[in-house]
């Protein structure tokens, strides 16, 4: 007998921890949501319960966790008028990125670090977490630009933007 899916969608569970990419259809970045998913994917295999992509649109790049933190493992459970029982846990929810709020889109390592920050805090993520403890102990190293204002504080990693070909851009995005 095949199983059908409850007639309440409340009722339906997702598999946690649960990301979501919300993406912007209109900005074209769809391959660029697929690649995170497929990177998130490899690096935590069964430790994730799913990965969505959601398109969007109005420039939207978001990477969102619903997860059950430590505490909220415990679950109610309570019996209905028919002798069935019920089960519910809470369920968290936290930004991991969003490119208006973090600046442009993040770094596979940085998104993989944020990921396991939250899932798996003691878990060694090799090569990717060769420099971040310095990260994390002080401020990342930066490089100082002169401007007419003075010294801003510039990222040692930042990258000159890549003069963009005849592309319209989203009107939402502006």
């Amino acid at each position: 007998m095949a199983e059908t899916a409850p007639a309440d969608p409340a009722a339906a569970v997702s598999p946690l921890p649960r990301i979501t990419i919300r993406f912007c259809t209109q900005c074209k970045w769809m391959l660029r949501a697929a690649y995170f998913a497929q990177e998130l994917l490899s690096t935590f295999s069964t430790s994730l319960g799913e990965v969505a992509l959601q398109p969007a649109t109005g420039g939207i790049f978001a990477v969102e966790i619903f997860y059950a933190a430590d505490s909220d493992l415990t679950t109610t459970t309570g019996t209905t008028n028919d002798n069935t029982t019920t089960t519910a846990t809470t369920q968290r929810r936290a930004v991991l990125w969003d490119r208006k709020i973090d600046g442009g889109f993040p770094e596979t390592k940085e998104l993989k670090r944020r990921v396991r920050d939250v899932i798996e805090p003691g878990r060694n993520l090799g090569h990717v977490d060769r420099d971040y403890p310095r990260q994390q102990q002080g401020q990342p190293e930066t490089k100082e630009q002169e401007t007419e204002g003075g010294k801003i504080p510039q990222p040692s990693n930042s990258q000159p933007a890549l003069p963009q070909k005849d592309q319209k851009e989203c009107e939402d995005c502006q």
